[in-house]
């Protein structure tokens, strides 16, 4: 089965631009399941249940989200529901939803996890390694794949061999750069460093250049605005084999 999935998907200018090139992808990939990270799925930031009900409609079977997952209220009912949107499982009990998710198909099924890290993030309630371990005794789905949610590049290459050999992939995500070091751990699972993002060529991380500029250069507040210009897709295709192995991990970016 080949499985695609796409980094941070950022505002209504990267949920359309998904949702007109994600069938021509699903054919030509041959893919049978999507996943998508929609953390900034809304304008701004955060995901509202418009927007999620967006990428359903697209074809994306699986919503993982990260820091923003809680940004907006109106998104915990759907949490709730828990029928593909997750939020990271390291989060605190009291959280609405949860950070698991099996996609149970005839032909194939795939268990999602969603982590998020603590390096240079937001605090959260518990280990992203720990409750890996906890998850893992649980499932018993051979195909597992991990969205880790998390800013530095050591945090996530530790999480990546951490768990080598006991999920079939970790896919990094949250920098929405996407990184050149996609491979096959010693182990067997897939890993790369982040996926990268479906937002603004010209843009800093999806935001319009000019006011994020602004931002930095005085460190003064400012309001952020998505680029709707010149959208490009980020994500990696799949090819899982057998015994919840991954065959293959290629990059993918649609200009």
């Amino acid at each position: 089965m080949n499985v695609l999935f796409f980094g941070d998907v950022v505002g209504q200018a990267g949920c359309e631009r998904l949702r007109r090139e994600l069938p021509r992808l699903k054919q030509v990939y041959q893919a049978g399941v999507v996943i998508a990270n929609g953390e900034n799925a809304a304008e701004g930031n955060g995901i509202l249940p418009h927007s999620a009900r967006h990428l359903f409609d697209s074809g994306v079977d699986v919503i993982t989200t990260g820091n923003h997952s809680l940004r907006r209220r109106e998104i915990y009912d759907l949490l709730e529901e828990q029928t593909g949107v997750l939020r990271p499982a390291n989060y605190h009990p009291s959280a609405p939803g949860s950070g698991v998710f099996l996609y149970d198909h005839p032909a194939f099924s795939l268990c999602v996890i969603n982590l998020q890290g603590r390096v240079y993030m937001e605090p959260v309630h518990q280990s992203p390694f720990d409750v890996a371990d906890l998850l893992l005794k649980q499932i018993t789905c051979p195909n597992i794949l991990v969205d880790f949610h998390a800013e530095a590049t050591a945090e996530k290459l530790a999480m990546g061999y951490y768990l080598d050999g006991r999920v079939s992939a970790v896919v990094g995500t949250h920098t929405h750069v996407q990184t050149a070091d996609e491979r096959l751990l010693p182990n067997g699972t897939a890993y790369i460093t982040d996926a990268g993002m479906c937002g603004g060529r010209d843009s800093i991380l999806g935001v319009e250049r000019e006011r994020a500029i602004e931002k930095l250069r005085t460190g003064l507040p400012k309001r952020f605005a998505n680029d709707p210009e010149r959208i490009e897709l980020h994500g990696v295709l799949l090819r899982f084999g057998k015994a919840g192995k991954v065959e293959s991990i290629e990059r993918i970016v649609v200009e």
